[in-house]
C-alpha cells in the first residue's frame, strides 16, 4: 500500500466539499484526529461513509513550545 501523506487527506476533503457543494440538497462533513504511535496520526473524515488515513505527523516547533506551557 503506497504512503499516505496529509496532501492526500487534503484532496480528499476537497474531492469530499466539491461534491457536498454541487449536490442538490443537504450534506454533513465531519473530521477527527487521533494521535496514533509516535509520529502517527489517523485522520476520519465522516461524509456518508468513513475515510481513514493514518499519516506521518511532525510536530511543529511552535506547537511544542506552546505544549510545555
Amino acid at each position: 500500500m503506497a504512503q499516505l501523506t496529509n496532501e492526500n487527506v487534503m484532496a480528499k476533503i476537497r474531492q469530499l466539499y466539491e461534491y457536498l457543494f454541487f449536490h442538490n440538497g443537504y450534506g454533513e462533513m465531519k473530521i477527527e484526529m487521533r494521535i496514533m504511535k509516535k509520529g502517527q496520526k489517523e485522520v476520519i473524515i465522516h461524509c456518508g461513509k468513513q475515510y481513514r488515513f493514518v499519516v506521518d505527523y511532525t510536530a511543529r516547533p511552535e506547537d511544542e513550545a506552546n505544549s510545555a506551557v
